[in-house]
């Protein structure tokens, strides 16, 4: 029951119908706090769940990629492991769904299992253009691992300063990629390797090996750079954006009037905290009325994986923002992101978007004791 009205589902979850209380009949089943969809998680890292707590908060991206490229080898037991109860912790959260980054393969034991839905974007990477095909052909390879048992997959661009040209080009050629993804704008030093050729990025490849002799500033930021390179209208879900400016929000809204382009940005506050302590301007994407997801990022980078924690730390930075609003980033938006819209996100009749209730609001806000547990 929630307010005047009864939400009837059957024993599976199905939404049967919404109606008043007086049209309800018997046996209702009144619960404290406020009833919501499934949560849709539109960016994580399930394979990088054995690194929670290995790598010290505020370092900034630079030192922290560094560290995920070279710490993240454990033993395949001690990494399946993780993957299972990092799920387990998203299930009891409420999380239904999940947009999952991919280097590997390790995962797929535990997604086949069917107990959230994903749609697996098998990331891409290689910034010098001599290495573009053969990691291509080895991405390749991983999306086909997935596509044999799972049903949803791309093959995605890692971040526009770890992609050449060539590998972009290849990513959107390749067939029915049509939902992609991309870690945007995280760090000032990324505008600056386009705009200038400088900023810390350069610090990362020296301590990487790689060589850029080859680079040649574009003069424009990064996400000016990297939408262009998207031809055949694919949805894109824009992840992080920390350093969005407002002439980039201008350039997207031309790109995608320009093209059959779709846009959604994904916010990652608790991990932004994590890593760099900066969060994005994120009134500005609200003021631009962008399509706006949420996402845990990994537990490298985050103390949990829970959708109801990001949008607590809006709540609390951004208190403008009213509660009705950030839920609906945390479900209905994310389920358009995956396109998964058609089962899950909200109260429909013939969905089965999950239930969550959400304990510990007065006045529908929320604070430190607020939480989240799924009840179907």
């Amino acid at each position: 029951m929630t307010g005047d009205n009864v939400l009837i589902t059957d024993a599976d979850g199905v939404i049967i119908d919404l109606v008043n209380v007086t049209d309800a009949g018997e046996d209702i089943e009144i619960l404290k706090g406020l009833l919501s969809p499934g949560f849709i998680n539109c960016h994580c890292h399930l394979e990088l769940s054995h690194m929670n707590g290995l790598i010290p908060k505020h370092t900034g991206l630079v030192d922290f990629v560094f560290k995920v490229v070279n710490e993240r080898h454990f033993d395949e037991e001690q990494i399946i492991a993780a993957i299972e109860k990092a799920e387990n912790e998203m299930l009891q959260n409420g999380i239904v769904a999940a947009g999952d980054i991919c280097n590997n393969t390790f995962t797929i034991p535990q997604k086949t299992k069917g107990r959230l839905r994903y749609h697996n974007f098998i990331e891409a990477s290689g910034f010098p253009p001599a290495v573009a095909e053969p990691r291509f052909k080895r991405t390749e390879e991983f999306y086909n691992s997935y596509s044999k048992v799972l049903p949803a997959n791309s093959i995605v661009p890692h971040a526009p300063y770890s992609v050449s040209p060539g590998m972009f080009r290849m990513i959107d050629e390749f067939p029915g990629n049509d939902l992609l993804t991309i870690h945007n704008q995280e760090l000032a030093a990324e505008n600056e390797l386009f705009k200038n050729g400088t900023g810390d990025l350069l610090n990362m490849y020296e301590m990487m090996g790689i060589d850029i002799s080859f680079f040649k500033p574009t003069g424009k930021t990064s996400l000016q750079t990297w939408m262009p390179c998207f031809t055949k209208g694919q949805t894109v879900i824009s992840v992080h954006n920390i350093f969005i400016s407002e002439e980039d929000i201008e350039f997207t809204k031309q790109q995608t009037a320009n093209s059959k382009l779709k846009t959604f940005f994904c916010l990652c506050p608790n991990a932004n905290l994590y890593i760099s302590n900066i969060l994005p301007d994120v009134n500005n994407l609200v003021k631009h009325s962008c399509g706006i997801v949420l996402g845990t990022d990994s537990l490298a980078s985050n103390d949990q994986l829970s959708i109801l924690e990001e949008i607590k730390t809006l709540h609390k930075n951004f208190p403008q923002i009213e509660l009705t609003t950030l839920l609906q980033w945390g479900t209905i938006n994310g389920a358009r992101a995956l396109r998964m819209e058609k089962m899950l996100g909200s109260f429909e009749k013939g969905k089965k978007p999950g239930l969550v209730l959400i304990e510990g609001l007065e006045n529908l806000k929320l604070d430190k004791r607020s939480s989240s547990k799924r009840i179907l």
